[in-house]
């Protein structure tokens, strides 16, 4: 299943406020915001990958408490960047 983008930015401007709104009321669903204002709707990962999310997290955030180097947050937040848009975490690549 591909993510869903939506132009919402010619309709209206969401703010943050109203972003995080429409995020609380489709907790079911994952939405990211780009710099420009489009809604990108991600579909759930499945089972396996999920599993494999879970066991990486799971590591960094054992790690991180041995090293105490950062702060570790798990695929389901949201970061608003200086760009505007607002995405989860991410592992480099």
């Amino acid at each position: 299943m591909e993510a869903l983008t939506i132009d919402i930015q010619s309709v209206i401007e969401l703010t943050d406020e109203q972003f995080f709104q429409l995020c609380q009321a489709n907790r079911n669903l994952r939405f990211e915001r780009t710099a420009s204002g489009e809604l990108v709707i991600m579909p759930p990962v499945g089972g396996e990958s999920s599993n494999r999310n879970a066991s990486l997290t799971t590591q960094l955030w054992i790690w991180n408490e041995q090293s105490q180097l950062g702060m570790v947050f798990d695929s389901s937040g949201g970061f608003k960047l200086r760009n505007g848009a607002t995405v989860p975490p991410m592992l480099p690549g």
